[in-house]
């Protein structure tokens, strides 16, 4: 009955004192105000390593953009093999747009740094001979709606942002994905509930590392990109230094960004949640731990009980696992999922845990942070 009653607490406090991040509400529509008087200048930094298989898309939505003001692509190509640059090259020509892309040829990674804020690094210091108002760090597998850069920019305006971040809609097709990129969605507004990241005075800040629309003077103030220049989850680390000098940041979901990467297999997305899972718990064994424990607690204690064990327990942990799969329904809409998964979601944390166990093990190996053939993580991070 005590684990009945405290797996129900932890989901009372959830659902009611948790920023409302089951509702996934926090989105880019409607449109954020007026349009600016003077449009700013914008350049998109694309860092890219051998991704040939996504990149035409990916910079032919980038220069398909509708956007009023002056703006431009710059692509860092970091040590492709398979034909990167010039696939890139080729989506720009077609569209007529080849002055407006800028195609580098990235150095060998410098020590401590992450390979793809190496390769930012590069594609800003490139950008800034134009002096542009806003740098929009881009991933180079995300595509966009030729609307997704003014309405950004009328968003950053208004508020006087220092970002503004989009979570693009990540693919959910296959199996894997329809089972487990839903859940990934909501575990993450979990720890990061968008309300509270949008929130001034709040101390959550946090951003999607694949749309981020900055201004280069927040950039510039907290030391530039170099300020993070080790960090895996560089996306929440960028955000964490932009609001922690006082600049204003809005996070939320979006239609008009998507990842066109597959993850057709689980083992595919086992690999992305264990490049960055167990940096996310700062490499502690001991928070390992802890959180392994709470997820048995707050994920598989519900349904166990509700199954197994003895009445009243039984039933105030089926009531429990009734609010978690309705909690998650929000999330599952987004991604026109059925709401038949939401029962299923202890199933699916186990998933993660599993990941999250294969990230500390990756880590202890001298793989962790795998990404393109790097380990990016090594055990003494």
């Amino acid at each position: 009955m005590v684990l009945a009653l405290l797996a129900a607490a932890v989901w009372i406090v959830l659902i009611a004192a948790r920023g409302g991040f089951w509702r996934a509400a926090e989105r880019d529509e409607p449109a954020a105000g007026a349009a600016p008087a003077a449009w700013p200048a914008v350049v998109a930094v694309v860092p890219a390593r051998n991704e040939a298989d996504v990149i035409a898309r990916a910079v032919g939505s980038l220069l398909a953009q509708d956007y009023p003001g002056p703006f431009r692509v710059v692509l860092t190509d970091d040590n492709s093999e398979d034909g990167t640059a010039e696939q890139a090259r080729a989506a720009a020509q077609a569209l007529g747009a080849g002055e407006r892309l800028t195609i580098l040829s990235g150095a060998p990674l410098a020590r401590g740094w992450t390979g793809k804020l190496w390769a930012l690094s590069q594609g800003i210091a490139a950008a800034e001979a134009n002096a542009p108002a806003y740098l929009w760090l881009s991933d180079a597998d995300i595509v966009y709606t030729p609307d997704c850069l003014r309405t950004m920019v009328i968003r950053a305006e208004a508020g006087r942002l220092a970002a503004v971040s989009l979570m693009a809609r990540l693919r959910c097709e296959s199996l894997a994905e329809r089972m487990l990129v839903p859940a990934f969605i909501f575990f993450f507004q979990m720890l990061y509930p968008f309300r509270w990241v949008n929130q001034a005075g709040a101390r959550t800040a946090a951003a999607a590392g694949g749309c981020v629309l900055v201004r280069r003077e927040a950039l510039a103030g907290i030391g530039g990109i170099g300020a993070i220049r080790g960090a895996l989850i560089d996306d929440c680390t960028l955000a964490a230094q932009l609001k922690r000098r006082g600049g204003r940041i809005w996070l939320g979901l979006t239609g008009r960004a998507t990842s066109i990467r597959a993850s057709e297999r689980f083992e595919d997305i086992r690999r992305m949640v264990a490049r960055s899972a167990y940096a996310q718990l700062r490499y502690s064994p001991l928070m390992l731990a802890g959180t392994i424990l709470g997820m048995l607690l707050v994920y598989v204690a519900p349904p166990a009980i509700a199954l197994f064990g003895p009445a009243p327990a039984r039933y105030v942990a089926l009531a429990t696992w009734v609010a978690m799969a309705l909690a998650f329904v929000p999330t599952l809409r987004f991604y026109d999922r059925s709401w038949l998964w939401g029962p299923l979601l202890p199933v699916i944390a186990v998933c993660y845990m599993g990941f999250t166990v294969d990230s500390a093990l990756q880590h202890r190996a001298g793989r962790g942070g795998m990404w393109k053939g790097r380990a990016q993580a090594p055990r003494d991070a």
